[in-house]
């Protein structure tokens, strides 16, 4: 399973993203590759799922991942929440 973790431009905010949901995923038992990027580049990526802002999913229309909706990029709780509803 492939994780894409986005932000706008693929730097810091992505990269503390991709940290928490690799620490959810380890709590859940789920092996996956999980890596961050920014939104233009994670349009053309494979993926099964990209976890993201709601503004920032608006840019990805189409894309054949499932889109995972986070609000707040540093609440664990709700990264989990929406991981085990995704998966």
């Amino acid at each position: 399973m492939k994780i894409i973790c986005v932000c706008g431009l693929g730097q810091g905010t992505s990269l503390i993203l991709r940290m928490n949901v690799e620490n959810v995923l380890k709590d859940l038992g789920v092996q996956a590759d999980v890596e961050h990027t920014d939104v233009s580049t994670a349009s053309g990526m494979s993926a099964d799922f990209i976890v993201t802002s709601n503004e920032l999913a608006q840019s990805l229309p189409g894309h054949s991942a499932t889109i995972v909706i986070v609000n707040n990029y540093f609440d664990l709780n709700e990264i989990k929440e929406k991981l085990q509803e995704a998966l």
